[in-house]
Parts: structure tokens; C-alpha cells; sequence
């Protein structure tokens, strides 16, 4: 492909703006994002002002169509955890990590500000929330209201409080072309930030014609993209408008290939085009189940949770039904609700089925799928930050990361609400550029537009090749007829105004889009995980600009929480020594993983534990208890949990019960793990291998300690360890109650034997170190008592007392008479230690600790199921 294949418009043609209006933030939407935003924005600056641009009337956007409600965990029973596990297990373990958890972790309290904003939703008889489950939820979390009229219910809210509010001024029936970038300084080159929007009003107002709105920063909260698509249950104002004016700004896109097909949408023939019904997921979680119109239920045999598995693996399951019927439909059975459950559970629902003809108190619900929701859209930070400076997305227009390659239903209110409230904490906080930003009178570079009447065909070849099912050929096949359409000669001829902006956006977002998906097929077939082995090898996200080519960035591994770094930087160092800070304890974790999981192309190995995973679901959750065995001292607990978190990818709750140095009793926890079984057993050999290791010498190094109590003696360990695991096995001859000698040959300076025989003597041996590093600590090794004297007369700070019996020891102790530090070494054992010690030296080095201690028995408990 092409760098730059397609001649896209990089600003769209528009008469010049004729008036200004200057605010804080301008948020462009009116769905739930875009209000969420403009609130609680003004909630947290008390003199924040607000510009809200809506393209029709403020409660025309999507969130008012959606039904089964919003995802949170606030029943007892469930955990944030577990909704954490089911978004990610959807999004084919392609969402990001902190975002999930940001999304699960904030979920209650933003539906509790909901709540407090006015939403009324549906209250079981003793007042609490009703809630029901929907696809990929094993839990009952979906708040709902009116039945299924949730998002009317939050809209009307929001819409009801936004009005209240003087602060934020709405401008109705505006369409926002492009956005104005900040004018760059004498000498500078291009727009360094998003400082406003343009707007055109359509219709009679305060307002007409184009303006333009100045601010600090921009929020975009345009919605979806659906509206590329010949069917969808998208309103007819989801034309990716803010999609494309984002990418005409410079900001980058990400996991734009992922478009979720609602797989229950009423069908309404094989001719249907445009915003087509939907038959919400909450009618499965309820109960309704698939049937192909042979009346074979299809969804059985294809996932654990049937026809409540995820959108994506109903929707394909549905498209091979339908090949392998003929049919262009399936059919939705919740004949056995009855007409009492359907009028009060589902009145929305009904009433569409009714108007078309259909009675699903009576017959079975035709249905197809159809395009639904963007998963990916504008790349942004944690705060909702764009790559453009002042420049925020929020809502369908975001790619946060929370939804990876397929969303879980009823997270995006949820997403909406929570992330819409991190861009108002960061626009409070002074997020965007500096007020004082002086906006550029238009975006720069010719204008450019779209004929409206080639809509129909953008739309028919997205159906046609970006749809449920899609191959590199039929993507290669769009890209072409995509770039025909830009190419066509009725676009220098179209009138700038809505239909010709809508036509651009579409176009822009279609070619941005199937251009991502092709470079993804082509990636995933030159991937090991094509193969079906590892699916972290496909662990890539494809980034996309207006004018290039999308490019493939690998999704790095999981990192420890930053704050269990300090905890991995202690546990390496060792004598004073570094031993390469937390990153050496956790790439020597990496290894040993790599060990177990060898990845495919480097040997035998599948990179996965084949196992575990053909024996457990995928998002089985388990809590596993590490318990001790025998009676020892613990060492390791920081580096084993390091383990879990590198194999769950921080998807885990950790509780210890104790800590590294504790002494502890047969049957004793040591920890407790909960996340998915498949991570908990996949970790276990490794985590276990570190913890009975490292125990082990800690237990061996407390006898010794205990040994020499009450001397004076202090225990010490040496360079008798395992290849890659001195830091380790150090540290935890610490947590025994031990001390470090020197970490490696650079520490210090060890004069032995050999030292002294290449040197000519002693005294040579040391004047030569003291020369090379005059303030490198000096130590040096005599197996004799005549050789401490000149060692003394060299200026050795510490002598090493190799293979001396207790009685010579004595005689060494009172000949060096304290003018240095003196250490027995050299076969040494446990019953002597006392007897040693009490010759007056000051340390007993025991190689014996780090090289041959038994390890301490621990083991890897799995409790109950959640």
C-alpha cells in the first residue's frame, strides 16, 4: 500500500466565519459524554463557562437510544474485579489494562452522581437498584430504566440539569466543520494545539450562518461512526463527524478496524437501510434465546455462556447460521416472557416490534445484525487527552482502551460518564493550552468536499467488505473502490454545507477505517498467533493519521504497579549494591516466565499453558491462597506477587498475610491471590519456585542467626549463588536475619591465594589495589596466621579467615586485637556456629545459605469459584 493513497480532504470548504464567541471549553456533542463534560466541568471550576454545540436538538444523539442500561458494580455479591475480567475477556484481551480498571473502579460513584443528577432508575420493591445482566455479564450489574429506556431516562436528567446551569451555553442545530487551530508563533511552523471550532448554524437563532467558537480546549463528544454503514442502529447523526474533524487536526486514531455488530436488530428486509431497531441485549439476559429459521438453537455449542456469550462471537455465530440456512435472519424466542413481562420489562421494544408488524408476545423476533458501536476512535490518555494539544475526546469518539477489539454491553454509558468526569478534573486543573492561545482565523491548506450522492456507495462497500466477516481481499477490494469515490470528479462540484460535510466525514472515516482493518489482516497473518497459539502475539493496536499509512504498534507487556517499585528495588539490593534496581527483579521474573512459556518461532513451545488453557474458561475467576507447608521464614512475597501481576497483567486483587522476614507456622497463608484460574495456575511454578527458594534461605539463614545469638557475630553470606538470582537469594539471607557481604567483583576488593602468588606477596598483592582504587573497600583472604600481619601492615581493612578450627581462630582474633574486622569461612557448620561466634569474630560467612539450602515447602491452595 501506498504511504498516502487517498486524496482526503485536510479541511472541508466553508464560507468564512462572520461572528466569535469566546469561552473556557467548547464541547462538541450532546449525548451523554458531551453533557457529563459540560457539568461536571462547571461543578469543578465555579467560574468555568461552557460552549456546548449540538448539530441537531440536544436530546437527538445516541445515548437516547439505548436500552439495557448501564453497567456498575454496586450489588455485594459482585466485585469490580469481576466486571473488570468480563470487559477484557470481550474485548479479546485487547483492551488496556488501566483504563478497564479506571472504568470498573469509578463505575459506582458515577452512577451514583447520575443518580444524584436526577436519573430515576428502576428500584426493586425494598428501594434498591433492579438490575439484570446482559451479554458477557456473569453477573446481575445493568441499572435500567423506564424498562428499556435507559438512555432517555439519563438524557432527559443530564438535559434537565445542563439547562439549569447559566454557565454552559448550548447552540442547537450547529455543525462543527473543522477545528481551529492555534496560531503559530513568528517563525514557528503549523498548529501547535486545538484552540476552537468552526460552527455553522442552520436555521433562524441568535446565531446564523458560520462563526466560529474560541477556547482553550475542545471536547469532542460527536458519538459514532454507524451511519457509514447501510444498516445500523445508529441515528441519522452519526456521520463520525468528530472522528473526522479530529484526524483533519492531526490526532491520531486507534482501533478503528473495531466496529461492533449488534447481533439482535430487527430485521426489517433484505432492502432495510439506515437507523433499523434495536433488540437489546437485556431480552437475552432476561431469558429470550436464538434460533436459526430451521428452529435450531445455534448458540450452544459455540461459547460457555451461549446466547449471552459477547457481541462479537453472537454476531458471528448468527452470520454462520445464517450461510448455513440461506436465510438473511435468525429469530430472538421470548415467547415464554408473556405479555405481562414484555409490556413492563421491555415497553420500548415492544412497540417497535408492534409498529412493524410483529408481536413478540406471540411469535419469534426476526433478526440480523447490524453496525452498532465504534470501539476504537481518537487515541487518548487516562484524562481524555488527544495527541493534539487542548484537544479531548470522549465517549464513542475515544478510543480509551477500555473496550479493545469488541464492547461489553452497557459499558459505554459507563465509559462515557467516568472518563467525561477525568477531562473535567483536567480542564479544572488547567488542562489544554495556555488561555492565552490566540486561534488562527481558519485551519490551513485548501478546503476540500464530498458529493452527497456518493454516500449510497460508501455505505454499500463498507457493508459489503467491513462488515461482520471480512478478509484482506474484500478490505484491499474497498480501499479501491473507496479511493474511487474520493477520486470522483463530482466532488470538486458539491456545495459546502451539511450533506457534502457529512459525505466528507463519511468518506474520511471509511477509508481511515478499512485502511487500519486491512493492515491489521495483513499483520495478523504474519502472525504466530494466526496460528491459533499465543493471542498476545497479536497483542498489536494499528494507529492511524489522515494522509498516511496506518502502522502497527505492539502493545508492551504488562508493568508492575509503580507502587510496587520501591518494593522490588529493596528486595535488589544487596551489599550495598543496586543489583540493577526493581527492572533487573522484574526482566528476571520476565525469564523465568519466558521459561514456562516459551513463545512460538524460539523452540517446542506454544506460548500459552495448553493445559490450563484447554481446561478452563476463560474468564473463570478463582481465589488462591498460598500457604505454607512446613515452619520456616518467609522471603519473596514481592517478587511472587511480581509474578501474578506479570501473568494477569494487573488484572488481580493481592492481600498478604504476612511478611518477608515473618516466621510462620505449618498451615499458615502467606497470600491471597483472586484473578482469572487460567493466570493463577499459569503463575503458580513460577511464583512457587521463588517463594519455597527464597524461603528457604531465609529459614536456613534465621538458624544460623539463632545460632550465634547473644556473640556479637552477625551471619553473612558470599558469591555461592544461582546464575540470575543474586539479588534474590541475598535478599532473602536479609529477610533471615542475616547481612550481605559484597554483591559482585567490583564491590570490593578480595586479595586471595592466587592474588598473592601472582603478585609476589601480601604486601604487593595490596599496595597493587590501593594504587588502582585507592578507596575501594580491601579485604583479604589468609589461610595461615602468619600472614596477618602483613596483610595488617598493608592496610587491610578486613581478613578472611579461611578453613581456620575455633582454636587458631581465637589466636587471630587476639593477634589482629580489633584493628580490623575479622570473618570465619570455610567449612563451617550449623553445630560449630556457637562455638565459632564465640572466638570473637565478627562474621560467619556461610556460602551454604544462597547455594544449597533446602527450600522451605509452599504450596498454591485454589478456593471458591466466583
Amino acid at each position: 500500500m501506498p504511504d498516502n493513497p487517498f486524496a482526503l480532504p485536510r479541511r472541508l470548504a466553508a464560507p468564512a466565519p462572520g461572528w466569535t464567541v469566546e469561552t473556557d471549553v467548547v464541547v462538541v456533542g450532546s449525548g451523554i459524554a458531551g453533557l457529563s463534560t459540560a457539568l461536571r466541568y462547571t461543578e469543578l471550576a465555579p467560574r468555568g463557562r461552557v460552549v456546548l454545540v449540538t448539530k441537531d436538538l440536544l436530546s437527538t444523539g445516541s445515548t437516547r437510544w439505548a436500552q439495557g442500561g448501564i453497567a456498575a458494580v454496586v450489588d455485594p455479591s459482585d466485585a469490580p474485579l469481576a466486571h473488570m475480567v468480563d470487559t477484557i475477556v470481550a474485548g479479546r484481551e485487547l483492551c488496556d489494562v488501566a483504563a478497564v480498571r479506571t472504568l470498573v473502579t469509578a463505575g459506582p460513584e458515577a452512577l451514583r452522581w447520575l443518580v444524584e443528577r436526577g436519573t430515576a432508575f428502576d428500584r426493586a420493591a425494598d428501594g434498591s437498584l433492579e438490575l439484570t445482566r446482559e451479554g458477557g455479564h456473569r453477573a446481575r450489574r445493568i441499572a435500567h430504566a423506564g424498562g428499556d429506556a435507559t438512555g432517555a431516562e439519563i438524557e432527559r436528567a443530564l438535559i434537565s440539569a445542563v439547562a439549569a446551569e447559566p454557565r454552559i451555553e448550548v447552540i442547537e442545530h450547529a455543525f462543527v466543520p473543522d477545528l481551529l487551530p492555534v496560531a503559530p508563533a513568528s517563525g514557528a511552523e503549523g498548529p501547535s494545539a486545538a484552540a476552537g471550532v468552526t460552527v455553522h448554524v442552520m436555521g433562524e437563532g441568535e446565531r446564523d450562518g458560520v462563526g466560529r467558537v474560541a477556547a482553550r480546549a475542545v471536547v469532542l463528544a460527536t458519538g459514532g461512526i454507524g451511519q457509514v454503514f447501510a444498516a445500523t442502529t445508529n441515528p441519522e447523526v452519526s456521520t463520525g463527524d468528530g472522528l473526522a474533524a479530529g484526524l483533519r487536526a492531526g490526532a491520531e486514531a486507534e482501533d478503528l478496524e473495531f466496529v461492533q455488530f449488534h447481533p439482535t436488530v430487527l430485521w426489517l428486509g433484505a432492502q432495510a437501510r439506515g437507523q433499523q431497531p434495536l433488540i437489546s441485549e437485556a431480552v437475552r439476559g432476561e431469558g429470550a434465546f436464538l434460533l436459526d429459521t430451521e428452529g435450531r438453537r445455534f448458540m450452544a455449542d459455540r461459547h460457555e455462556l451461549a446466547d449471552l456469550a459477547p457481541r462479537d462471537v453472537v454476531a458471528q455465530g448468527i452470520a454462520a447460521a445464517m450461510a448455513a440456512t440461506g436465510a438473511d435472519h435468525v429469530l430472538l424466542d421470548a415467547r415464554h416472557f408473556g405479555a405481562a413481562m414484555w409490556e413492563e420489562r421491555f415497553p420500548t421494544i415492544l412497540a417497535a416490534c408492534r409498529k412493524h408488524g410483529i408481536d413478540p408476545v406471540t411469535e419469534p423476533i426476526p433478526v440480523a445484525p447490524a453496525a452498532h458501536y465504534a470501539s476504537g476512535g481518537l487515541r487518548t490518555d487516562l484524562r481524555g487527552r488527544t495527541t493534539v494539544a487542548g484537544l479531548y475526546a470522549v465517549g464513542e469518539v475515544a478510543r480509551t482502551g477500555v473496550h479493545g477489539a469488541n464492547r461489553l454491553a452497557s459499558n459505554s454509558l459507563l465509559e462515557s460518564v467516568v472518563f467525561a468526569h477525568r477531562v473535567a478534573e483536567d480542564l479544572a486543573a488547567g488542562g489544554g493550552p495556555a488561555v492565552s492561545a490566540r486561534p488562527a482565523a481558519a485551519p490551513e491548506g485548501p478546503g476540500g468536499l464530498v458529493a452527497p450522492e456518493l454516500v449510497p456507495r460508501v455505505r454499500a462497500v463498507m457493508s459489503r467488505h467491513a462488515g461482520v466477516v471480512r478478509d484482506a481481499d474484500g478490505l484491499g477490494a474497498a480501499l479501491e473502490e473507496l479511493g474511487a469515490v474520493a477520486a470522483d470528479p463530482r466532488n470538486a462540484e458539491a456545495v459546502p454545507g451539511t450533506p457534502a460535510w457529512e459525505a466528507a466525514n463519511l468518506l474520511t472515516v471509511a477509508l481511515t477505517l478499512v485502511h487500519a482493518a486491512y493492515r491489521r489482516a495483513c499483520a495478523e497473518a504474519e502472525s504466530p498467533a494466526s496460528a491459533g497459539a499465543d493471542p498476545a502475539a497479536s497483542r498489536f493496536g494499528v494507529r492511524a493519521a489522515l494522509g498516511g499509512r496506518p502502522y502497527v504498534v505492539v502493545r508492551p507487556p504488562a508493568e508492575p504497579a509503580p507502587e510496587a517499585l520501591p518494593e522490588l528495588a529493596e528486595v535488589a539490593r544487596s551489599g550495598g549494591h543496586s543489583g540493577g534496581g526493581a527492572a533487573a527483579v522484574v526482566e528476571r521474573v520476565r525469564a523465568a516466565l519466558r521459561e514456562d512459556l516459551l513463545p512460538p518461532g524460539e523452540g517446542a513451545g506454544t506460548g500459552v499453558d495448553v493445559t490450563t488453557a484447554a481446561t478452563i474458561p476463560a474468564a473463570q475467576i478463582r481465589t488462591a491462597d498460598v500457604v505454607a507447608r512446613a515452619e520456616g521464614v518467609v522471603a519473596g512475597l514481592p517478587v511472587a506477587e511480581l509474578v501474578f501481576a506479570l501473568v494477569t497483567e494487573g488484572v488481580m486483587e493481592v492481600r498478604r498475610h504476612v511478611a518477608d522476614g515473618d516466621r510462620v507456622r505449618r498451615g499458615d497463608v502467606l497470600m491471597t491471590v483472586t484473578a482469572r484460574t487460567r493466570h493463577l495456575l499459569t503463575a503458580e511454578r513460577t511464583a512457587l519456585n521463588v517463594l519455597t527458594h527464597l524461603s528457604g534461605i531465609a529459614t536456613a539463614t534465621a538458624a544460623w542467626v539463632a545460632a550465634v545469638a547473644g556473640t556479637g557475630a552477625r551471619v553473612r553470606d558470599s558469591r555461592k549463588t544461582h546464575l540470575g538470582l543474586r539479588a534474590l537469594e541475598k535478599y532473602a539471607v536479609r529477610c533471615g536475619g542475616g547481612v550481605n557481604h559484597r554483591f559482585g567483583l567490583a564491590d570490593a576488593a578480595l586479595i586471595k591465594d592466587n592474588h598473592v602468588l601472582a603478585a609476589g606477596g601480601v604486601a604487593e598483592a595490596v599496595r597493587a589495589v590501593r594504587a588502582a582504587g585507592p578507596g575501594v573497600p580491601l579485604e583479604v583472604e589468609v589461610d595461615r596466621i602468619d600472614q596477618i600481619e602483613p596483610a595488617l601492615a598493608a592496610g587491610a581493612e578486613e581478613i578472611l579467615l579461611d578453613n581456620f578450627t575455633v582454636e587458631r581462630m581465637r589466636e587471630a582474633v587476639e593477634l589482629v586485637a580489633g584493628r580490623a574486622r575479622l570473618e570465619a569461612s570455610g567449612g563451617l557448620a550449623l553445630g560449630d556456629a556457637a562455638a565459632v561466634a564465640a572466638t570473637g569474630v565478627d562474621f560467619l560467612a556461610v556460602g551454604a545459605l544462597t547455594h544449597s539450602s533446602p527450600a522451605l515447602d509452599i504450596a498454591l491452595d485454589l478456593r471458591d469459584i466466583h
